[in-house]
């Protein structure tokens, strides 16, 4: 049954496009490949929680042409209350983010951040009561040694980056499984355009007492971390309304070989052999999950949410 909070247009369901949707992937994971060259190359001049609140702040410029399709949903009720979740969530990924961005290399940011799936799995089975079967616990199990294979503690000096960097694949996880609701109800513009009002709104009280004076080259370097930002969201949401996950998720799991590039050539990072094992570990339990939902014929579920940065 319709609601007045969510148009006909809105909700009726989309035409699957899978081209399209690997498409807007594509561009999705290039879009945050540069957010994540630009906010290294802030570093740690800025607090994370400032620099997350100014990543918004500056690219609010771009939600001037979503004006005219905001306008036309109204929102109230049930689809405010995901939004505002969804903001929720998102800023504290962001500031989470920004942190261990400063701190560890790029490549194990982006590894790191393909948990997202699993996480979501476990909340899907505290809090909606799913089913954990033999085959999701063997293909978590392989996730979290992927994990540990990436950190190696006890064989290496474990960076608060990285612990920083796994609770926030459990807030990213949250902000993604509620933008893939979102995105079948209201279009792109819609969902980028409040994401990017509540984030700045919620990090505000938090950035006021920790505020720094910000050189310009850092506030440059921002601006195009919003622009870029904002245009992987608005892909993302295409991408997802598109085609279905199972489509679109392997084209995601390239982001770990363009940030391993990334921080090799233009960061002089070293190429860690065992992040690319743990990574790929991961991202293995992942897909397998995804080809098993798919396999069952039955509709995207949590266990095959994004791993988008």
């Amino acid at each position: 049954m319709d609601t007045p909070d969510t148009p006909k247009s809105a909700i009726a369901a989309p035409i699957s496009r899978p081209g399209m949707g690997i498409f807007w992937m594509l561009v999705t994971g290039i879009c945050f490949v540069s957010v994540t060259a630009s906010v290294k190359m802030v570093g740690d001049a800025v607090p994370s929680t400032q620099a997350g609140f100014l990543r918004y702040a500056l690219g609010l410029i771009f939600l001037i042409p979503m004006l005219p399709a905001v306008r036309r949903v109204r929102v109230r009720g049930a689809l405010g209350g995901l939004f505002l979740a969804r903001g929720m969530a998102h800023a504290l990924a962001v500031s989470l983010w920004f942190f261990a961005m400063a701190r560890i290399p790029i490549a194990d940011v982006t590894a790191l951040n393909y948990l997202n799936p699993v996480y979501v799995i476990l909340l899907a089975v505290v809090f909606l009561g799913e089913r954990l079967g033999p085959w999701r616990i063997a293909a978590v199990a392989v996730a979290f040694i992927g994990t540990f294979v990436i950190i190696r503690p006890g064989f290496r000096e474990i960076d608060p980056g990285h612990i920083v960097m796994l609770f926030a694949a459990v807030a990213m996880a949250a902000s993604y499984f509620l933008a893939k609701l979102l995105s079948q109800r209201v279009a792109a513009e819609v969902v980028v355009f409040y994401l990017s009002i509540i984030v700045p709104a919620v990090l505000l009280p938090f950035v006021l007492p920790v505020w720094v004076p910000v050189a310009w080259v850092d506030l440059g370097w921002l601006f195009v971390c919003a622009a870029f930002a904002t245009a992987g969201h608005y892909t993302m949401t295409l991408a997802f309304r598109a085609a279905p996950l199972t489509v679109t998720q392997p084209v995601a799991f390239l982001q770990l070989v363009w940030a391993t590039l990334l921080g090799v050539l233009v960061f002089s990072e070293a190429v860690d052999g065992f992040v690319l094992l743990g990574g790929g570990m991961i991202i293995a339990a992942v897909s397998f999950i995804t080809w098993r939902e798919a396999m069952r014929g039955r509709r995207p579920g949590p266990a095959e949410l994004p791993k988008l940065p």
